[in-house]
């Protein structure tokens, strides 16, 4: 039965899926559908999840965003870019290893500041439930769980625009 271990426990890069997501004129690029973690049937892990993404040069995969349950890690596989972290820009290249712990200390975006595709491995916990804020847009978004489109997982909203505890109660 190794073959069906293999296919329960092993992904190989160069053979996941990608969807593209193009909002220009900041974001582009390309993730995988999931290297590991509950996204994919007959995979084991639960904790952990992981992509690959690629962005063409000049674009910004997600907004500026901070996690208050998960943990990310980076690793930059081909390319050379720009991390914006807690207010600075920071030099990344091939080889960097980038830790991302949760809280609002560390807001965070990758960035392909360079003229060539930016390829890096994504990998986070999967904590749940989790809130992310948005420092730019003055946004939160908050989700219990990681299947399905964004707006079937959680909601967004901006402190404004919040609702009374007992609205709609009886």
């Amino acid at each position: 039965m190794t073959s069906d271990l293999r296919a329960k426990l092993v992904r190989n890069i160069d053979e996941v899926v990608f969807e593209t997501s193009d909002r220009a004129p900041l974001y582009d690029g390309g993730r995988s559908a999931g290297v590991i973690g509950p996204r994919l049937a007959g995979v084991v892990a639960r904790k952990l999840g992981a992509a690959i993404d690629v962005l063409p040069p000049g674009k910004r995969a997600c907004p500026y965003h901070l996690h208050h349950a998960q943990e990310e890690l980076f690793v930059i596989l081909e390319g050379r870019g720009t991390l914006r972290v807690a207010g600075e820009m920071i030099p990344i290249r091939a080889g960097d290893v980038i830790d991302i712990p949760p809280g609002p200390a560390y807001p965070h975006q990758i960035i392909n500041t360079s003229e060539a595709l930016l390829k890096y491995l994504s990998i986070s916990t999967q904590e749940y439930p989790e809130v992310c804020e948005y420092p730019d847009s003055g946004k939160y978004l908050a989700f219990s769980r990681p299947f399905g489109p964004l707006l079937d997982r959680g909601r967004m909203h901006r402190p404004d625009a919040d609702l009374d505890y007992w609205d709609g109660e009886p």
